[in-house]
């Protein structure tokens, strides 16, 4: 198994860990309440920790090619996690996380040919992206969607700047070690965060007193930030490590993230049922299974090669 795999892999299943963490502390709070100037702030602001890296690393200032490319890339992040909260706000999650996940993949399918022509993936890579992304879409699919040009509208930009997003990493990893432009990139992602505290009414949502109850929830928001951060890196250095034909697949591998969520909810709402209690049925538990075995039989494929 290649090692932009594994990385792949174990970065999905820290996103999973960090779902799971997030859904025990949120519960069933009010999803309205989000403020994506708020959250956007907060998520790209946690790019002034790279500094901890400098001294470790043989730090210096990239070329103005990779400049361009990491400028572009925090401008691209921030609009794109601030447009995901937006359509968070106004949708409901299990609606608006696949959407994106699904179209980002498609997006990053379609765009990568258009960066680098002569990269293509072979007919056998093309059956594994379809199947890890047909798993995807069945395993997070929610019944009774109802399609909005609004909600259209909001969540492919959202997942067309992910998928820019992307382009962008690579472009950077690139022409830059691998750490340098990590560091790079979330120096450049702080301070275009400032950019939220420039409106009154921003400044005020971002700096409104939040609370997390208990030591347990405050153990498990800390839980999801780690493991939300170590899965950013890893899906970084997949994106680093990755054929530039591949981006697409690294993508749509973040189906494991949702096996990992289901085999966890149903062993927690079925063991330990006061701490979290899903509905599972019949009809669910099937559509899971379906999707499991796309995502496996996708995975079989790229392992095998």
């Amino acid at each position: 198994m290649t090692y932009w795999l594994l990385a792949t892999i174990f970065a999905y299943l820290f996103f999973g860990v960090t779902s799971l963490c997030d859904k025990l502390v949120l519960g069933n709070k009010d999803q309205k309440s989000l403020k994506p100037n708020a959250y956007a702030f907060y998520v790209s602001i946690f790019g002034l920790s790279s500094i901890l890296i400098i001294p470790f690393i043989n730090f210096g200032f990239p070329s103005l090619v990779a400049l361009f490319w990491i400028i572009l890339d925090a401008i691209v992040h921030i609009v794109a996690i601030y447009a995901m909260y937006v359509a968070l706000q106004k949708f409901e999650v299990s609606k608006v996380i696949p959407t994106i996940g699904a179209t980002q993949s498609i997006f990053i399918f379609i765009l990568t040919p258009l960066f680098w022509p002569a990269q293509t993936m072979l007919p056998i890579d093309i059956l594994a992206f379809v199947l890890l992304l047909l798993g995807s879409i069945v395993i997070s699919v929610e019944k009774n969607i109802k399609i909005t040009a609004d909600f259209l509208k909001i969540t492919l930009f959202s997942a067309l700047m992910f998928a820019l997003d992307y382009i962008c990493l690579k472009f950077i990893f690139s022409s830059q070690p691998f750490l340098h432009g990590v560091v790079w990139i979330m120096l450049f992602l702080f301070l275009f965060s400032l950019v939220f505290l420039i409106k009154k009414s921003s400044r005020k949502e971002i700096f409104e007193k939040q609370t997390v109850s208990d030591k347990k929830n405050q153990l498990l928001f800390l839980g999801a930030q780690v493991a939300g951060g170590a899965g950013n890196l890893l899906q970084s250095f997949a994106i680093y490590l990755a054929p530039v034909a591949f981006l697409a697949i690294v993508n749509s591998l973040k189906g494991i993230q949702y096996v990992f969520l289901f085999i966890v909810a149903f062993f927690i709402s079925y063991f330990y049922p006061k701490i979290l209690k899903e509905q599972l049925s019949k009809k669910i538990v099937i559509q899971k299974l379906v999707s499991i075995v796309f995502i496996v039989a996708g995975l079989a494929i790229l392992v095998a090669k």
